[in-house]
């Protein structure tokens, strides 16, 4: 997704494309479609850097996301706000990450891992 593109939607579109590309990667990943995935990463990675130009009104907005059914989502969401919501975006990965079998739930503990020692660079 380009960025001019990305620049023009107003906001509640921005976090509607990003709970739908969240939602898309999260089950491209288990299902094991990785060119799908890929494509998804691309988008929410251009994304994330548009809701940082929108600043605290974009955050916010955002955490909504926190509760989203899909849990690609709520790990997007998570990863995106333990910045800047630190407490409630761990409570999120630590949910995702006691799902068994599961490689979004795999992602988030190492995501918390990464968090925990300080070494943790979001894409």
């Amino acid at each position: 997704m380009k960025e001019a593109t990305l620049k023009a939607l107003e906001l509640e579109a921005l976090i509607e494309k990003y709970r739908s590309s969240s939602a898309k990667h999260g089950r491209a990943i288990s299902e094991g479609h990785p060119r799908a995935a890929n494509k998804e990463f691309d988008i929410l990675v251009a994304i994330r850097k548009e809701l940082r130009t929108r600043g605290e009104e974009g955050w916010q907005r955002l955490s909504s996301l926190l509760h989203d059914p899909e849990p690609g989502t709520r790990y997007w969401a998570a990863t995106f706000l333990l910045e800047f919501m630190p407490h409630e975006a761990e409570r999120v990965l630590g949910e995702l990450a006691s799902i068994p079998k599961s490689l979004v739930g795999f992602s988030a503990e190492m995501v918390l891992k990464k968090w925990k020692d300080g070494t943790f660079t979001p894409a």
